[in-house]
């Protein structure tokens, strides 16, 4: 079942989360350091990429070359306002690139490398690929990754490319809100039917560095967002930023020292102020924080009080407030609508938190999800959703889009004509058809309607509609343009077609008699059903023509073309008529309407012809992906060669420390070697040592093994002898008490029926066997005992088991042979049985009221018998 894994990566500013879908459920992977949370850290040294914890625990003594907090840099320029505010408080270099991009400089292999944060992000999901390969012993390709809701496009975008670079197959990015409520509602076995009301559902998940509120609808295997609202600079870090810079002016005024001067410093400090935090959610006495050797040379001591802190963050409280009042504003829902309130993320334990939620919401909250597992769950419960590879139960996710898309069409007049086609808290994945009326290639500009308050710009992307040419009439021709929302959340085009009017070949109009004749033929069959059949195809119609309307509403943008035409069903509107956007809603609403009126008009063949299309500003071009992947596996490459000379390296200095400990131990190796070869070798074992430390510490892996090699020669026999003398006397106890089962059967032989399946033969087969063996055994044994425990073994615990086991391969074939048959006397022979059950079966049918007990005493007697 291994093979069948799929994981979901729960991607954190701070740590991430691994979770596997596997029959026996859903598990959270532990890393190498047996931890369940990896953090989101990558560092690099002069050899080799350090990743996760291993990053982390050399953090403060690798402040520049270590990156960190790069989940917030994803997608964004150089210049952009939230990336200026997050360099501040990163120890490490950044700067802006030729194409206006982040660039962060890390010393590398002994030179300058810039690397952007997608490939940094790349490297982290390379190290989350390969904890959960080693976890599943099985490759991993197909995952889901979760997303914050309030991401942009070119946020998502940039996440996927990350991916890409990282080798991962990523089915959905999934939203965090939502992969908490699918962890919350796949397990629910009381969730309402669908006909019923809903269960409405707050989660709120305050992590490290954002606020996220949802609020969902339940039915039974169905979940659907209703609404959602976030603050993307609101989290446990904004806390533990207030309280370090509390800190910070105490010690500044008691022990004249500025942390803000020393990043190291400044960088303890928000560790312990982060544990602080956490010890004040359960504890609301005044606590202590100590930090030695702070700043030259200087222990520093502060107390806080939970109420402090609640005081001195208290703005940062009413902006949960607002953010949650903002949610239940945007579902329309009341508060006796909502079942319950679930809180999700590490930042949701702060009392204060927790009171402003049930104060919002009035109703006690509730932590029947582990919190910061949630959404790694969530993530690996979508993705064996997605995933042929798994089965699990069918459950319906419908998301919803944050951020309204306005399409804008780039027309040769003042005025460019443009319309909204995805509205806020739109459902997601969606599709829908546009119809245009063009002469000549165009392009369609996505934006967002209103700028995101987390990103600066409301640009998405620019697509360029080609081969787009008039009809033969010199008329504008009829383009049809698909646009989704897919399940990343990102907008796109997937399809562009020109509809054209098509004549008939003479070949294509016989057929389409045939057609014609062959349904009348159907329609006169039809005629002759009985009443309730043709009242059921009646109605049939109808069905068919539901079932048969295309998945996406299609909507005419074109605002140059008014008429009436076949394509609008003969709704087009002059200049007194109502207004576009009114037209628009319309034509969405009367889209039956249009089916209705099309039947009375005669067919007019077309044919739909595929256009190509061009999109700019999407992420990295394949170009610069090729060029990231290659230089990600040229980095995996190196490191695997790193660890592997680091890995002969340690070995050879382990065997090092064992061997010299172990000859100067009587009960361990001293006593199986010679004094003069026991000094010989303790200089090696100096020599080798000094070596390691000295020209010896960088070195080529194929130096670390010859060396290694060079002393297992020395040592080996020692261990060797060693392990001979204290295994010697068992081996020949087992070698003996064979030929001593040998010398039994000999013996018994005629006078035990347990041997009476064998002959004469086999039983002289069986002493020659064991001549044989007691031969060679005598030779072998000549001298072991007077034999020095320096000396070189006489005879091996090896060849002791194998001359055994070649006496009993002769032994157990002969023993196990089968026992000749002995047939039964016919005297002893019961009597005729068939008599026995005639008479019974004439007394059972006599009808007398004894059946029952003659089967009894029948049954009776055979079990005698």
């Amino acid at each position: 079942m291994a093979a069948m894994s799929v994981i979901g990566i729960d991607f954190g500013n701070e740590s991430c989360y691994v979770a596997v879908a596997r029959a026996g459920g859903i598990e959270t992977i532990a890393n190498d350091y047996s931890l369940r949370n990896t953090p989101s850290c990558v560092a690099f040294s002069g050899k080799n990429r350090i990743l996760g914890v291993a990053a982390k625990n050399q953090m403060v003594t690798n402040m520049k070359n270590t990156i960190y907090g790069f989940k917030r840099l994803l997608g964004r320029e150089y210049n952009d306002p939230q990336v200026q505010y997050e360099m501040k408080m990163l120890p490490f270099k950044a700067s802006q690139q030729s194409d206006g991009n982040i660039g962060i400089h890390v010393q590398y292999l002994g030179e300058e490398h810039i690397f952007t944060p997608e490939q940094i992000a790349a490297m982290l999901f390379t190290k989350l690929k390969d904890i959960s390969e080693t976890a599943l012993q099985t490759v991993i390709n197909d995952c889901v990754i979760s997303v914050p809701s309030y991401y942009t496009q070119a946020e998502r975008m940039a996440l996927l490319d990350a991916a890409r670079i990282a080798g991962l197959n990523v089915l959905r990015l999934f939203n965090e809100t939502t992969a908490t409520a699918l962890c919350y509602g796949i397990y629910k076995q009381d969730l309402p039917a669908t006909e019923a009301p809903p269960r409405n559902v707050v989660f709120v998940d305050c992590g490290y560095a954002s606020l996220q509120v949802c609020i969902c609808a339940f039915h039974k295997g169905k979940l659907q967002m209703l609404a959602s609202a976030a603050d993307s600079q609101l989290g446990g870090r904004d806390i533990d930023f207030i309280l370090a810079e509390h800190f910070c002016k105490e010690f500044q005024s008691r022990y004249n020292i500025d942390a803000h001067t020393s990043p190291r410093a400044y960088i303890r400090l928000l560790a312990e102020v982060e544990k602080l935090k956490k010890q004040m959610s359960a504890n609301s006495t005044t606590l202590p924080l100590n930090i030695e050797c702070f700043m030259d040379e200087k222990d520093v001591h502060g107390t806080m009080k939970r109420a402090d802190m609640e005081s001195m963050c208290a703005h940062l409280f009413k902006r949960v407030e607002s953010t949650l009042q903002k949610c239940l504003e945007n579902s329309k829902l009341k508060l006796d609508d909502i079942h319950s309130v679930e809180l999700a993320g590490g930042s949701s334990r702060v009392p204060a938190i927790k009171r402003l939620v049930e104060e919002v919401f009035a109703r006690p909250v509730s932590t029947t999800l582990n919190q910061d597992e949630a959404v790694a769950r969530g993530c690996a419960l979508q993705c064996a959703i997605l995933s042929p590879a798994v089965r699990v139960r069918d459950f319906s996710v419908t998301d919803i889009q944050p951020y309204p898309i306005t399409v804008k069409l780039s027309t040769n007049q003042i005025e460019d004509s443009e319309m909204e086609v995805f509205g806020h808290n739109h459902a997601v994945p969606f599709s829908k058809v546009l119809t245009f009326y063009r002469s000549n290639p165009f392009s369609l500009t996505a934006s967002y309607s209103v700028t995101p308050p987390s990103y600066p710009k409301n640009h998405i992307g620019t697509f360029v509609i080609k081969n787009v040419k008039p009809t033969p009439e010199g008329e504008s021709s009829k383009v049809k343009v698909k646009v989704r929302i897919n399940l990343n959340g990102i907008f796109t085009i997937t399809s562009a077609s020109l509809i054209e009017k098509h004549e008939l070949s003479q070949q294509e109009k016989e057929e389409e008699e045939k057609q014609q004749q062959q349904q009348q033929q159907q329609q006169q069959q039809k005629q002759q059903m009985d009443v309730d059949q043709q009242a059921e195809q009646k109605e049939k119609p109808d069905q068919e023509a539901q079932a048969n309307e295309p998945p996406a509403p299609e909507v005419s943008m074109d605002k140059t073309r008014r008429n009436s035409d076949a394509d609008d069903g003969g709704r087009g509107s002059s200049g007194s008529g109502p207004s576009y956007s009114s037209r628009i809603l319309s034509w969405f609403s009367s889209g039956d309407d249009k089916g209705e009126d099309s039947k009375s008009k005669k067919k007019i063949p077309i044919r739909t012809v595929d256009l190509p299309w061009e999109t700019h500003g999407f992420g990295l071009s394949q170009q610069d992906l090729d060029s990231a992947q290659d230089k990600e596996c040229r980095m995996i490459a190196a490191d695997r060669q790193e660890k592997e000379r680091i890995d002969v390296r340690n070995a050879l200095e382990e065997y090092v420390y064992d061997l010299r400990s172990k000859l100067s131990e009587e009960d361990e190796l001293a006593t199986f070697v010679t004094e003069a070869d026991k000094e010989a070798l303790s200089r090696t074992l100096n020599e080798t040592e000094d070596w390691l430390y000295e020209e010896g510490e960088d070195c080529q892996r194929q130096v670390y093994a010859e060396r290694l090699q060079r002393l297992k020669q020395q040592g080996e026999p020692i261990k060797e002898r060693r392990h001979e003398f204290e295994g010697r006397n068992q081996a020949i106890d087992e070698f003996t008490h064979a030929l001593m089962e040998v010398s039994g059967i000999v013996a018994n032989f005629g006078k035990d029926d347990k041997y009476s399946n064998l002959t004469k033969e086999d039983i002289r087969k069986l002493e020659e066997a064991a001549h044989e063996k007691w031969t060679w055994f005598e030779l072998k044994r000549i001298g072991l005992d007077s034999a020095k425990r320096t000396d070189p073994p006489r005879v091996t615990i090896a060849e002791l088991r194998a001359q055994k086991q070649s006496l009993e391969s002769i032994i157990y074939p002969i023993l196990n042979k089968p026992k000749p048959k002995v047939e039964v006397p016919k005297e002893d022979k019961p009597k005729d049985k068939n008599t026995v059950d005639h008479h019974e079966t004439n007394q059972n049918n006599r009808g007398d009221g004894q059946p029952q007990a003659n089967q009894q005493r029948s049954q009776e007697e055979m079990d005698v018998e």
